[in-house]
């Protein structure tokens, strides 16, 4: 390995490219200010080193006539290379140098000028700025761009850097995922810090930080010389930045798979083809996962429940579908045949303990009890075939659109309103271990009416045993999640998916078909006995904005947003309508009942109210007609909202003239029958029901 190279060395008669097995750009704010900090407080006597790029040079018979970087290759001695490490560091710099550019450009006094006529120096023009590091303009016929430094075309960053970050003209309408978001957010991140050092230094400040950024930050510059080398080294070398996740990994891995078949295996023409296809799927996955860029979805998240769905599903480690798909699937020998001679070893056992930990049990149950005659997944030993990879790819391309739906059904087009509606319920309450099960619904369920029924089974299912049957997080989800995979391969159907919801909720209901809830009710006892009655309940705030919801019709609007409730607690409280601690005014009301019945009623479910506005703090102890009424300041302005104008649940409780036991009863009671009629349980008898108010 050479000496250290500057950018200003580094970037002659080179063309730098991001290839098609690389993630888009990754490096949010953190990594941002640190390079900004590395680059600002470098003092001129000293040097910075960035690291080691890792190029691959491209022969030159690889480039046709119709691309853009032949003239530069063919007749400018030109080089082109693809970046296997280093690219998150190259595309900074470039962002950075396009936001000083465009600074520049933009001063008073250089507005109108050509580029070739703004220096940043006597002799340093921004043209040649752009010459050297950014791009060259052909100078005959079309007279295009071509770009020193940017992703090949099936990139989906290729256009956005071209025409987002870079300003080339003609863009029309380009997709933005998270890796766009993060490109934007870069470029906004140093054009601030290069306007704050403009206004404080000037052009003398701006002309010391290029002289560092291009002569003082330093690569030792690798060039890998073997093709099948380049993938190796991506996968092991030490990713400077953002640790790769594993969807990154394996788009790589599965590109250098189609590098290894023998011609017998893959022709020429199909080596490309499935290379394109991977491509073409990897482009689509991050565009789903990217599509909300404000909430990206997780790369491996949704690669694990893809796993569970395509292949047989195991409760190993939390890793074993990354070890799964690396390791033993897609790896190298199962393309390569087999030249190793088998030979038998004795091998220690450890002695395993007598030990069963009730979750150990329960999952061995449900491993043993839901075991399946599995003949589809291919043996280990067996040699992979290209149509194995086909067949996998395309189905992690069409399951990432439906991955998406079941996180923001609201931004697909062709969801419709029940099914939008009951896929937001699932996302409030938690929908857990289902998900990978629900995007195989989407995937395989062609009736959006049966898709909404199996659905609101399955909120049913969660309700009832994780918030009123207390089950541990994890009870049959090995059952649910072979499920999914069973669903896929057409092996099941979704009356059998909801005869095993209906059957493993059977510890929560009587023969006759009545609600035992003897766990609900054990869980409340708890919360009683500790002070806190339902307020305390997990379940409470998704019950209570249910309810709320119960109450609209259609002449009514909806007055609280779900994310209000949970991202801006500020906005919206659950409101004690008598007062956990009482004014003399409301002893009255309650005056037959001592503290500690008195604590039971606060706390009891007819007494709690989803508030649509922050005005807890402000009600605090007032009586109850002071907090049905909104309180005006001396001048008639509105100092805060009273339940009259509130939520639709407010405004219900408004209703009433006053408020005391009784009416805590009687809501409570009410309360519960919603339960009733929404979850479709009955607790019995008017006795077994009053029993869970907690109220004598």
């Amino acid at each position: 390995m050479e000496e250290p190279k500057s950018l200003d060395s580094l970037f002659k008669e080179k063309i730098f490219r991001i290839p098609d097995y690389q993630r888009g750009y990754a490096w949010q704010k953190g990594q941002l200010k640190d390079f900004w900090e590395d680059l600002i407080n470098l003092s001129e006597n000293r040097s910075h080193y960035t690291g080691v790029l890792t190029l691959k040079e491209l022969p030159k018979k690889s480039i046709a006539k119709s691309d853009k970087e032949f003239w530069l290759v063919d007749d400018h001695s030109y080089c082109m290379y693809h970046v296997v490490d280093g690219q998150q560091r190259l595309t900074t710099f470039v962002i950075f140098l396009q936001a000083f550019i465009d600074i520049i450009k933009a001063l008073p006094e250089n507005k109108g000028k050509a580029p070739d006529k703004i220096y940043i120096t006597e002799s340093l023009s921004i043209s040649e700025i752009n010459n050297k590091y950014l791009y060259k303009i052909k100078p005959t016929g079309d007279r295009f761009r071509t770009y020193k430094f940017g992703y090949t075309e099936d990139n989906p960053s290729y256009e956005y850097l071209r025409y987002r970050i870079l300003g080339e003209d003609g863009a029309g309408s380009v997709n933005e995922t998270f890796y766009t978001l993060n490109l934007q957010n870069a470029k906004v991140y140093f054009s601030e810090q290069l306007t704050a050092l403009y206004q404080q230094f000037g052009l003398k400040g701006f002309q010391e930080i290029y002289k560092k950024l291009t002569n003082k930050f330093l690569f030792n510059e690798y060039v890998i010389r073997d093709e099948f080398d380049v993938f190796v080294a991506f996968e092991t070398m030490n990713n400077r930045g953002k640790k790769l996740s594993d969807l990154e990994l394996l788009k790589n891995r599965l590109i250098y798979l189609t590098t290894l078949y023998g011609d017998e295996d893959l022709d020429i023409s199909e080596r490309r083809s499935i290379r394109e296809k991977i491509n073409e799927a990897w482009k689509e996955v991050y565009y789903q996962l990217g599509r909300n860029e404000k909430k990206p979805l997780n790369d491996d998240e949704f690669l694990r429940a893809h796993w569970i769905m395509y292949f047989k599903y195991s409760r190993e480690t939390g890793q074993d579908y990354s070890r799964f798909l690396l390791d033993e699937y897609f790896s190298p020998r199962q393309v390569h045949k087999k030249v190793e001679r088998e030979v038998a070893l004795v091998e220690p056992e450890e002695q395993k303990s007598d030990l069963i930990f009730e979750d150990e049990e329960e999952e061995a149950a449900e491993q043993n009890g839901d075991e399946l005659n599995d003949d589809t997944t291919p043996a280990l030993v067996a040699k992979l075939k290209p149509i194995e990879i086909k067949n996998y790819i395309n189905s992690l391309k069409a399951c990432s659109s439906y991955w998406f739906k079941t996180y923001f059904p609201r931004l697909v087009n062709e969801t419709t309103p029940p099914e939008q509606e009951i896929l937001e319920k699932l996302n409030r309450i938690g929908i857990g271990y289902f998900r990978p099960l629900i995007m195989a619904i989407l995937k395989n369920e062609q009736n959006a009416t049966n898709r909404v029924w199996i659905f609101k089974r399955i909120e049913r299912f969660i309700f009832l045993a994780f918030r009123t049957g207390s089950a541990r997080a994890n009870y049959r989800s090995s059952e649910f999640y072979n499920a999914a995979r069973e669903l896929d391969l057409k092996k099941i159907s979704l009356k059998q998916i909801d005869e095993r919801l209906t059957t493993r909720l059977s510890f929560i209901f009587n023969e006759d078909g009545s609600f035992i809830g003897n766990e609900f009710f054990n869980l409340l006892e708890k919360k009683f006995k500790s002070g806190s009655g339902y307020y305390g309940w997990s379940g409470l705030r998704y019950f209570l904005y249910e309810y709320e919801l119960s109450l609209l019709d259609k002449s009514r609007q909806k007055k609280v947003e779900w994310d209000d409730l949970t991202t801006r607690g500020d906005q919206i409280t659950i409101e004690h309508i008598c007062p956990q601690t009482p004014t003399t005014q409301w002893r009255k009301e309650f005056a037959k009942f001592n503290k500690k019945d008195y604590c039971k009623y606060g706390g009891s479910i007819g007494n709690l109210l989803l508030l649509s506005k922050s005005i807890n703090s402000s009600l605090q102890n007032d009586s109850f007609k002071e907090k049905k009424h909104p309180k005006y300041d001396s001048k008639r302005h509105k100092i805060r909202n009273g339940y009259s104008d509130g939520s639709h649940s407010e405004i219900e409780v408004a209703q009433y003239k006053n408020w005391g036991p009784e009416q805590v009863r009687e809501r409570g009671m009410k309360l519960l029958s919603f339960i009733e009629s929404r979850w479709d349980v009955q607790f019995g008898s008017k006795a077994n029901k009053e029993r869970f108010l907690f109220l004598k």
